[in-house]
């Protein structure tokens, strides 16, 4: 991979830790209700599992039918997925939620899959999924989407834990509630950008 794709991949990986609906807010309400770090520490990587899971989806299936034909197709259907799901997500006001907190660690990385998937997690790495397909190369296309997908997730990972670890040990769930501003508004802004790009990549 080229160094700015590798830079794109990491930063989207950051970006998607940085946000709460991707798992660190769960696991800071985990340790907070049971009053226990450790337990705050066991659910980070399993929500990163979750998400790992999710993307590796849309990498395998990117993968597996990016012929030249099918690559071209596929990035065109993407960047119209991105910037529908992405206004769809900007003009909503519905938001997942999860009824209960005591989740079994299975549970807890449904949810965070369910939830990577719901906030289009994979689909924001289309544009460089789709950009490493060459004539003959498919299984290098797949290969190299798996490591797009366990890169990102580890810098979704490192980034959320820091996170989760900060608001548990010094801000606390009250300062968010009177702090924190809307990263879903700038979550779909970003998937409709992503869109777009695909399509002009297309």
């Amino acid at each position: 991979m080229l160094p700015v794709t590798i830079a794109t991949v990491l930063l989207l990986g950051a970006f998607h830790g940085l946000n709460p609906a991707m798992g660190w807010l769960f696991a800071v309400a985990r340790g907070l209700q049971e009053r226990s770090r450790d337990l705050l520490l066991q659910s980070l990587p399993v929500i990163a599992l979750g998400h790992l899971g999710s993307v590796a989806v849309v990498a395998i299936v990117v993968g597996l039918t990016g012929s030249l034909v099918t690559g071209r197709v596929l990035s065109i259907g993407g960047g119209v997925v991105l910037v529908g799901f992405g206004l769809w997500r900007l003009l909503s006001r519905r938001h997942f939620r999860w009824v209960g907190m005591r989740l079994s660690l299975w549970q807890l990385a449904g949810w965070s899959f369910l939830m990577s998937s719901a906030h289009g997690a994979g689909l924001m790495l289309l544009p460089v999924l789709t950009g490493l397909h060459a004539p003959g190369h498919e299984g290098h296309a797949l290969s190299g989407g798996l490591a797009v997908a366990a890169l990102h997730t580890l810098a979704m990972f490192v980034v959320a834990g820091v996170i989760a670890v900060v608001v548990y040990e010094v801000a606390g769930l009250t300062v968010l509630r009177r702090a924190w501003f809307n990263l879903d508004r700038m979550w779909a802004l970003a998937l409709v950008g992503a869109g777009v790009i695909t399509l002009v990549q297309a």
